[in-house]
């Protein structure tokens, strides 16, 4: 993944401010910063939901704003909205998916997945009669469906009991390999912990970007203090 000068402006004010990456395949890269810092709407630029206003990314080798629609094939995305249908059943949900997306043997998949995710048991349940953490289990199934290569993650744990949490860990680790993940994080010691490239935003713009084994968590999360936690930046 590559990114160079992505910049979102929204009326007067600019959200994200010539932001500029690269990101080897494979690797997990965690953003940080505080709220309005622009993280989401990076997210939904690198995940091809908003245009640029200007720049580019290149995902896959698929550029964002020339080609979203084959960039899509090969992206999940985790957000703030479910993106399930509340009146139809986990197993209902995940096989419009699949359809969706052309998977093969798509019941296998989704009755795979969710027993992956704790919900085989509550397959033919309404989605409605589900907790907030079992709807953000079943928002990881429907982001895995298609055995997408990216996978962005938006504040993944939010609503997350510590059991889901403990079975998205797991979920991650079993899909992580040869995977690049994006997520944004508020919690700067798990993200820390679970990237292996960190950057952390401010005002839009970044204010550092960095492979972890360059860094340890002491001067990282002194970094975010000083630039960001502080209004230095």
């Amino acid at each position: 993944m590559e990114a160079r000068k992505l910049t979102k402006i929204f009326g007067t004010r600019k959200a994200v401010d010539r932001v500029s990456f690269d990101l080897p395949q494979g690797a997990f890269l965690s953003i940080f910063g505080p709220n309005g810092a622009g993280k989401t709407t990076l997210l939904r630029m690198l995940s091809t939901l908003n245009r640029p206003t200007e720049g580019t990314a290149r995902v896959m080798g698929l550029d964002i704003v020339e080609e979203p629609d084959r960039a899509r094939d090969h992206v999940g995305l985790i957000s703030h909205q479910s993106m399930i249908y509340p009146d139809l059943s986990a197993e209902e949900n995940l096989m419009l998916y699949a359809q969706l997306y052309g998977v093969i043997d798509p019941r296998d998949r989704v009755l795979a997945l969710l027993d992956a995710v704790g919900l085989k048991h509550r397959r033919l349940d309404p989605v409605r009669t589900f907790s907030r953490g079992m709807t953000q289990r079943m928002s990881i199934a429907r982001a895995l469906v298609h055995d997408p290569d990216v996978v962005f993650l938006d504040e993944p744990y939010s609503g997350l009991d510590p059991h889901a949490v403990e079975i998205f860990d797991d979920l991650i680790e079993s899909v992580r390999e040869r995977r690049t993940f994006v997520m944004v994080s508020h919690d700067l010691r798990k993200g820390f912990d679970m990237c292996t490239h960190a950057l952390v935003l401010a005002k839009g713009r970044v204010v550092a970007f960095d492979s972890k084994d360059r860094i340890d968590f002491d001067e990282f999360s002194q970094l975010y203090r000083e630039t960001v936690g502080m209004g230095v930046a």
